[in-house]
């Protein structure tokens, strides 16, 4: 029999690196476990879960055209207690399998706006596509808007947390006012509440998990004020 050793080490380097990285997390979401409901509950279903390095599935890495986007947003990571994730995140990198959203995960015909068709990135270590382990109902993963984007108003089934990497990111949660959110924060939003994003001058990058309900499309839930707030990002006007 024909080993090919340089596959094996590459596979046990990718799975030592993409376990890492997931325990990583957990570590953090369980030292932080009383900051948000929503936090409570994803530690209720990981604790479901086996995460053993043994599990990590077979799986060809992907590369993105907004790898240097990545690469930003991955330095710019400088909160302490975050530091152990962004250098697990950085050595794993490589390793995982980076997807744009195409509106994949919206109804036919949805209108997700320019600036978040422009650059979006994400990657599952948990979930049906994980590049680490997989789950039929469950994604955890990385997501990561361009600067100067609008996540347009949405909502889906799935129950999600955020756990917020760069240093600034604006929200809007059930149409009400805008609030920004500083690194180490979470975001929480329940089942079919409405929500948005906007993204200043650095790109933005956070984990985040959906806890159930993964198969069911996403809804954009239209606003009268998208044009205003696309146009101020385009102009680069929000201080």
């Amino acid at each position: 029999m024909t080993v090919n050793w340089s596959f094996s080490i590459q596979m046990s380097e990718q799975s030592y690196h993409v376990h890492s990285l997931t325990q990583s997390i957990l570590k953090y979401l369980k030292g932080n476990r009383n900051a948000s409901i929503g936090v409570k509950l994803t530690l209720q279903r990981l604790t479901e879960m086996d995460l053993s390095m043994h599990l990590i599935t077979d799986t060809k890495p992907v590369r993105s055209r907004h790898e240097s986007i990545l690469d930003t947003s991955i330095k710019e990571i400088d909160h302490p207690s975050l530091q152990d994730i962004a250098l697990k995140l950085s050595a794993a990198k490589k390793y995982l399998v980076w997807r744009e959203d195409n509106n994949n995960y919206y109804e036919h015909g949805a209108d997700v706006g320019q600036g978040y068709r422009k650059c979006n990135l994400h990657t599952q270590l948990i979930g049906p596509d994980a590049g680490g382990f997989y789950h039929s109902d469950f994604i955890l993963g990385f997501f990561m808007l361009g600067p100067w984007t609008f996540y347009r108003d949405h909502r889906h089934a799935a129950p999600e947390l955020y756990l917020n990497l760069s240093s600034r990111t604006g929200w809007r949660i059930n149409s009400q006012n805008w609030r920004d959110y500083s690194a180490g924060s979470f975001v929480w939003n329940e089942a079919h509440a409405t929500h948005a994003t906007r993204v200043y001058e650095k790109p933005f990058l956070s984990i985040f998990i959906w806890l159930e309900n993964i198969g069911q499309p996403c809804f954009i839930v239209p606003c009268n004020d998208w044009k205003k707030i696309e146009t101020k990002l385009e102009n680069q006007v929000y201080s």
